[in-house]
Order: structure tokens, then sequence, then C-alpha cells
């Protein structure tokens, strides 16, 4: 069980499903963690000026799902309206990033595996606004 899980089987009031959200947490982790790093490697590529755009949504999409995560992760300061419109702008940043990493994807392995980050993180928060509904 992760720490994400444990944290929140902790707290002494529930508002939304401590599965779904730890769930949610890890996968915006994970994808903050592989759009840092795909940036990084994009930055060591020959031809990096060819992937500007990849880079910066990289470094928007970490920050955006650092922030969604956090948020998250304080479950009594849960404010239904604003989360929900914190997650629906990490699914539109991780879609963004994870189609631009996708157009990369056959030269470049780290873009191939940040798109697949970008995928679990929109797919993770989709399911977690499903049941805030």
């Amino acid at each position: 069980m992760s720490y994400a899980r444990q944290m929140l089987d902790a707290y002494p009031r529930t508002v939304v499903d401590s599965g779904v959200l730890a769930a949610t947490i890890e996968a915006l982790l994970d994808c903050g963690q592989a759009c840092t790093a795909c940036a990084d490697a994009d930055l060591s590529e020959r031809h990096v000026t060819e992937l500007v755009t990849c880079i910066r949504l990289n470094l928007d999409c970490a920050d955006v799902c650092a922030a969604t995560a956090s948020v998250l992760s304080r479950r009594p300061a849960y404010d239904a309206n604003a989360t929900r419109r914190l997650v629906k702008a990490c699914i539109a940043i991780c879609r963004a990033c994870g189609d631009e990493c996708e157009r990369h994807a056959g030269m470049h392995e780290h873009c191939r595996v940040c798109a697949e980050a970008c995928r679990r993180g929109e797919q993770a928060c989709n399911e977690l606004l499903d049941t805030m509904r």
C-alpha cells in the first residue's frame, strides 16, 4: 500500500473514495516526474530547437501535476468546486503534453515514456472526476 493511500485512510472523515484518490495522486506524481525527466532529456538532444514546445509543455505539466497532487492530498480542506476545476486543468495539460510527446515518441524513447505517464495521469483524473459527481 502506498503512503498516499495510508495517509488518506488515516483521515477521520471521507469525502472521496481513498483508493481512487490515492491512485490519482500517485499517477500525478509519476507524471510530474516523467515530465521533468523528459524535459531534461529533451535538452540533451542534438536538435533541441525542435523540442521547445515539448520542453515547455513538460515543465507546465510537471508543475500542474505537482500542484494538483498537493491539493488532493489535503483532504480536510476539500473544496469540491475548486478541486474539480484544478483536476480539469490537470486533465487538459496532461492531454496536451501527452499529445506533444507522442509526436516525438518515434525518435525519442523518453517522449514515449512521458506520453504514457501523461495518459495515465489524464485517465486517473477523469476517474476521480467521475467519483466527484
